[in-house]
């Protein structure tokens, strides 16, 4: 938490106020103003993580290959457990 109040506070020198509507536009920008416009900065910086590359299509089915249903099994419910009934001890 400290690290992103500390991010936020130096942040604030570099970013442009962005009001919602309803906001009023101000001069010295909160830290929740600044996490607002936070996000512009982190477009700008982009990431250092590499684009995904990519592997070209599935071949899918084959020309000419049968499809079959998929099997279908019976519903199995589960019936509630009764518990025994004892005999009565005679005396």
């Amino acid at each position: 938490m400290p690290l992103i109040t500390w991010e936020l506070w130096l942040a604030g020198d570099i970013v442009n106020d962005n009001p919602l509507p309803w906001q009023k536009s101000i001069t010295k920008l909160t830290p929740g103003r600044v996490a607002q416009a936070m996000g512009g900065v982190l477009a700008r910086i982009s990431t250092p993580a590499q684009p995904p590359k990519t592997r070209g299509k599935s071949p899918g089915w084959k020309p000419g290959q049968i499809r079959k249903r998929r099997i279908r099994y019976p519903i199995v419910k589960k019936r509630t457990s009764y518990s025994p009934k004892t005999a009565p001890k005679s005396a």
